[in-house]
């Protein structure tokens, strides 16, 4: 499913424009985007939970060199799925 995907089933689901719902997913994706830049954690009950995480720096290797390369200490975005969101996906 891409964005186009999600925002059919939206706009179908609340009988809403396509407009309307394209807004809807972009203020969600937005507002999630900017907590995380902050440092907060997003948790939807039941779905999952939005984190940042920090990577320490490390040491890599070039594939094709064989070189060894540092690689940077950064942030990055991590999902936890919910049990719900897990018992749904294992369900047959």
């Amino acid at each position: 499913m891409n964005k186009a995907d999600l925002v059919d089933k939206i706009a179908g689901a609340c009988d809403i424009s396509k407009a309307q719902a394209t807004t809807a997913i972009d203020t969600a994706v937005d507002s999630v985007t900017a907590a995380l830049r902050k440092g907060d954690r997003v948790a939807l009950i039941g779905f999952g939970t939005f984190s940042v995480s920090q990577r320490k720096a490390r040491n890599g290797r070039n594939p094709q060199t064989g070189a060894t390369i540092k690689i940077a200490a950064r942030k990055v975005a991590k999902f936890t799925p919910g049990a719900e969101l897990k018992k749904a996906v294992n369900r047959k």
